[in-house]
């Protein structure tokens, strides 16, 4: 019989890791991109990961923290950054193409972790959800500032409601993660993009200086509006 321990007796805090961290991690975010961060338990990550709930506790802390790291995972892999563009009608349709190939693609759950990732919150859980709030109305507020800069520069009518046209197109944005949830395919997100930029603005007289692009913040949030 052999008389080397087994993982089981090792002594506490000298077992060594025996998976890849940043494999886990991965496996943690599609947990919580698919089920949501409330309805995602302990045992259905430990599962998910193949460890156990010690090494994951050793390894991330708490279900939170975990979560954070997904989140900050997700933001960096998947996340549309701020629109960017020559004008902002321009970034606008970009960030909404992106996002409309990105919610319906096959390799990862549909949709937008920041969008669901908290929808249905027990109370213990309100930090998480004012977390994912407070980064989709970073985004709102970065197409709001984008559009502001069609407004400065003449492109849009001098009445034109940024906040109320930033608002629009979060709705949008968050309408097109329900259709992906949904099933909805990329081809129907497309002609969502191409109906919401039809309802865009245009001032009488566009201005003939060459005016500014909307380039957004120089490390502005993800958009996830």
């Amino acid at each position: 019989m052999s008389s080397e321990k087994s993982p089981a007796h090792a002594k506490p805090g000298r077992a060594r890791r025996a998976f890849d961290r940043d494999e886990a991690l991965t496996v943690a975010l599609h947990e919580f991109w698919t089920h949501g961060y409330d309805t995602t338990s302990i045992a259905s990550l430990t599962k998910a990961m193949g460890i156990n709930p010690p090494s994951l506790y050793a390894a991330f802390g708490d279900k939170k923290q975990l979560f954070d790291e997904a989140v900050g995972l997700y933001t960096r892999s998947y996340a549309a950054g701020p629109p960017q563009g020559p004008d902002a009608r321009t970034a606008i349709t970009r960030m909404l193409r992106h996002l409309a190939a990105d919610y319906t693609d096959p390799r990862h759950p549909p949709g937008c972790l920041i969008i669901t990732g908290a929808t249905n919150c027990a109370p213990g859980s309100q930090d998480v959800k004012d977390k994912l709030r407070a980064m989709r109305e970073e985004s709102k507020a970065a197409i709001a500032a984008c559009i502001r800069t069609d407004l400065d520069a003449g492109r849009l009518p001098a009445d034109t409601d940024t906040d109320g046209l930033a608002a629009f197109y979060a709705a949008v944005i968050q309408g097109m993660n329900q259709q992906a949830w949904d099933g909805a395919g990329r081809e129907t997100l497309d002609r969502i993009v191409d109906a919401a930029m039809a309802a865009w603005p245009v001032a009488a007289s566009p201005s003939d200086a060459t005016p500014p692009a909307c380039t957004g913040p120089a490390e502005g949030p993800k958009s996830a509006a």
